[in-house]
């Protein structure tokens, strides 16, 4: 009969270690199961953990037997400096609803004197820090450390609430606004509109144009400027508003009908002849005609009960309540990459017409204008065609210019922004005709002579309307 001798082993197993290192420090996971905005699982880094609060560090509370406030009436004994206290003293410009709202938050933290807090010891956490109260109390060498969105807190919001006549934009605003001036005379204000800003402001929309112009540019008047038209909330360019009530009305009646604008000045009704607005836009696709006139009256109709609406084409029959619009259009250039440019004229003024007539007249719609051409979106994306030199025959080689930055909305990203840009205008000078009284004179006033009858103004482009210029215009190696 054989014995099996098993051998004791001394000390302790070799995977008890590992499995003990394990449940304490189990090693980070190099890739995790993520689900994308499409909703299908694929492996990937796992996210960054939580960035290191940037902190304001405050002096140290100074030590003595008197007040450490200055303004304060002396008093027979030293008083009690709580924190919040000491923080509106040193951030005088910060209002006070501010500072009490990051107490509020428990965002204020409090340091000894002893101990010294860098930039590498808040990002390894071995700080000495403690949150406190409003109501604690100072001692000396105290030091307080809050976060810099404190120091923000003088930048208000802008329009947080219905704007009115005593609202006031901060500085950063107005001068933003001012930049987007291009022609200022004692009778009409013309500004280049960004795009995404909106045109009037009502309960649901703040920080609309005709509040933010109201407020920032009526350079002294007692009434601000009043828009003259109006553009979409996504496009952009040359925006008419009216410094006085006389250059407003005539103004409103000329961008109405040139008819009714003309008077019995010869001059005047020759200039108002003349007035033209031109848009340029990249459609997708390329129009049969390369250039023309449509005349497609429009029509709105009510959706989602009456709280959106839609302007379509309108019936033959006219029995919709129909509204003329006319727009003449040209073909700026060849088709590149499935769009092209297109140059708009609108001899009548409708709500969305020349998105309309871009879309259901011509068949091809503005690029970025998903409400009038989301299906010819989705084939555009999908189903990318080559495009031909036309008189070569050879294809286009669509490439990227070489210092070009992509920006969000160009041709380029996945949802581009909307390709409506207002860029020229040509109008009357009525500043020539009416007086700063208001006066209007037929012949012009005595002291302007020299002064042309035309204006006629330019707007550049936005950025991303500028890149998708710089790409489609880069087609050729």
């Amino acid at each position: 009969m054989l014995l099996r001798h098993r051998r004791r082993r001394v000390g302790p197993w070799p995977w008890a270690a590992l499995r003990s290192l394990s449940r304490l420090a189990p090693p980070a996971p190099a890739e995790v199961v993520r689900v994308d905005g499409n909703d299908v699982a694929c492996l990937g880094k796992p996210k960054p953990g939580p960035r290191p609060r940037q902190l304001l560090s405050l002096p140290p509370f100074p030590a003595g037997d008197g007040d450490a406030l200055p303004g304060r009436k002396a008093a027979a004994s030293p008083r009690r400096v709580t924190a919040v206290s000491w923080v509106k003293h040193y951030l005088a410009d910060v209002p006070q609803e501010v500072v009490q709202a990051h107490f509020n938050k428990r965002l204020v933290y409090s340091e000894c004197s002893d101990h010294e807090v860098s930039v590498e010891s808040i990002k390894s956490q071995k700080h000495h820090l403690k949150k406190i109260k409003h109501n604690d109390v100072m001692e000396p060498g105290m030091r307080i450390h809050l976060p810099v969105s404190v120091a923000e807190g003088e930048i208000k919001k802008r329009y947080e609430t219905i704007p009115t006549a005593t609202l006031h934009p901060n500085k950063d605003e107005i001068e933003y606004l001012k930049r987007l001036v291009i022609h200022k005379d004692s009778s009409i204000l013309v500004l280049n509109k960004p795009p995404k800003v909106p045109m009037k402001g009502h309960l649901p929309v703040h920080n609309s144009m005709d509040v933010l112009a109201a407020a920032a540019l009526s350079y002294g008047n007692d009434e601000g400027p009043k828009l003259v038209h109006r553009l979409d909330r996504e496009s952009s360019g040359l925006l008419l508003m009216g410094r006085t009530k006389e250059s407003f009305t005539r103004l409103h009646w000329l961008f109405t009908s040139v008819n009714l604008a003309k008077t019995n000045s010869e001059a005047w009704n020759a200039a108002c002849e003349a007035y033209m607005q031109r848009y340029w836009a990249l459609v997708i696709g390329t129009p049969k005609e390369s250039e023309g006139i449509i005349s497609a009256p429009l029509s709105k109709v009510l959706l989602d009960d009456g709280k959106a609406e839609r302007v379509i084409l309108a019936h033959p029959s006219g029995i919709d309540g129909a509204q003329e619009a006319v727009t003449a259009y040209r073909v700026m250039g060849p088709t590149i990459s499935g769009c092209s440019w297109i140059e708009l004229r609108p001899l009548t003024g409708r709500k969305h017409q020349l998105r309309v007539h871009c879309a259901e007249a011509l068949g091809t719609p503005i690029v970025g204008d998903y409400k009038y051409g989301w299906f010819v979106h989705q084939r555009w994306k999908q189903n990318p065609q080559p495009d031909f030199e036309p008189f070569t025959g050879e294809p286009y080689k669509l490439r990227r210019p070489e210092g070009l930055a992509i920006q969000k909305g160009s041709v380029l990203s996945k949802v581009p922004l909307l390709h409506l840009h207002c860029r020229e205008m040509v109008i009357p000078n009525i500043a020539k005709f009416l007086s700063n009284t208001g006066e209007w004179h037929e012949n012009g006033t005595p002291w302007s002579k020299e002064k042309p009858n035309l204006l006629r103004f330019i707007a550049p482009m936005p950025a991303h309307m500028k890149i998708s210029w710089n790409i489609m215009s880069s087609y050729l190696v």
